[in-house]
């Protein structure tokens, strides 16, 4: 007996068809799986025999081959669970055999028989649509899902409610999108007492969307300005809704279906590895500058950055993408963020004027600056002094 189900891989906010080919033949009782798994998708087939033992199905004493192709396209993840075990329960008959055409299935399986929730439920939808085929996904995961519109969605809790739902003895409804919020409420520029040529210099920032440094010493107001610059930013509008909630879909951070209309901040500190500003990692998860997608990427204590992390942001800035190249492939993520950096102006923090004025100004003031390179400033449209505050 042989049976077919297509499910997904991810590559960037990608998602690329794969074919699951379950065949039960002759020999040795069984379970192999090829076709270049990482490793969650070979430890899928002791929660896929788990899971058959808690509905109280007994795996086939027979040689079980599952193929996932394209055999060279890197498969990772545990999404693959759930599309094993339905291929390997068509094959067994336990399925009608035509009942899964047309879908493409993805979650992970708990020992239970339950079907967990599992990241990137959103450009999965979008991708089965584009095939012209429905999704099945996990129950947690149906109302993002459901925002990909007029793609088909199964979202069932268990296998059991599945495998009833095909035997038309439980039919399972379609899941509903999740909320859409205004997210909450941004700090108000209001809220900043003095500092005028700042906030006029924010104002203009957030009008043009340029990129902006702040340079002054602790205390004088950066990391406060820059934090109430989204609040001068419009909502999302619908594409670039749906364009920052894949990213973030693929990156595990939607919870219950609820997009938001808020622009996205991100705020990582000066320790962040490049990796973890651009992207990549064992499976190549989104940064912190695909995550400010449409949004703000706020970067302080700009010099503390590592001078490589800081470059690796310079491509970025100009085309609005990332392309992670590895020796497997290359995975491309969207970058389209406003930049805004701050920084003191030296190493000691008060520079060399004033109360408290640094002993090595203006040397220290040279070295510290020089931190950053010529080409990543260039790339910053507005550099706007912000001196100390009177109480």
């Amino acid at each position: 007996m042989a049976a077919r189900v297509t499910t997904l891989a991810f590559l960037g906010v990608e998602a690329r068809p794969v074919e699951v080919e379950v065949q039960l033949t002759a020999g040795e009782q069984k379970f192999v799986l090829v076709g270049l798994g990482d490793k969650a998708v070979a430890e899928s087939r002791e929660r896929v025999r788990a899971a058959f033992a808690g509905l109280g199905l007994a795996m086939p004493g027979r040689r079980i081959i599952c193929n996932l192709a394209p055999a060279d396209l890197p498969k990772e993840g545990s999404h693959y669970d759930l599309p094993i075990a339905l291929a390997v329960m068509a094959a067994m008959g336990v399925i009608p055999p035509d009942a899964l055409e047309g879908w493409a299935a993805m979650g992970e399986l708990s020992l239970d028989g339950r079907i967990t929730a599992s990241a990137g439920a959103l450009p999965a939808a979008v991708a089965a649509g584009a095939l012209g085929l429905g999704l099945i996904c996990p129950e947690a995961s149906g109302p993002e899902a459901a925002w990909s519109g007029s793609t088909p969605i199964l979202a069932p809790p268990s296998l059991v409610a599945l495998v009833n739902h095909f035997r038309g003895t439980q039919a399972l409804s379609p899941p509903e999108p999740g909320a859409l919020t205004e997210g909450a409420p941004a700090p108000d520029l209001r809220e900043v007492r003095g500092q005028e040529t700042a906030r006029r210099a924010l104002e203009i920032a957030a009008a043009g969307g340029h990129n902006l440094l702040l340079t002054g010493p602790p205390g004088a107001g950066k990391s406060m300005m820059a934090a109430r610059l989204p609040g001068l930013l419009p909502p999302l509008s619908a594409a670039e809704l749906l364009e920052t909630s894949m990213v973030h879909s693929v990156a595990g951070l939607i919870a219950r279906g609820e997009l938001t209309r808020a622009r996205p901040f991100r705020a990582p500190h000066h320790s962040a590895t490049m990796a973890a500003l651009t992207g990549g990692g064992a499976r190549i998860r989104p940064g912190e500058a695909s995550l400010a997608h449409n949004g703000v990427l706020f970067l302080d204590e700009l010099p503390e950055f590592s001078a490589q992390a800081l470059d690796s942001l310079r491509q970025p800035l100009e085309t609005g993408e990332i392309t992670v190249a590895r020796a497997a492939g290359h995975v491309r993520y969207p970058a389209r963020f406003q930049l805004v950096a701050a920084q003191n102006p030296c190493k000691c923090g008060k520079g060399g004027e004033g109360r408290g004025a640094c002993g090595r100004a203006p040397r220290c003031q040279v070295d510290y600056r020089a931190r950053v390179s010529g080409p990543f400033l260039d790339r910053i449209d507005l550099h706007v002094e912000v001196p100390a505050v009177r109480a």
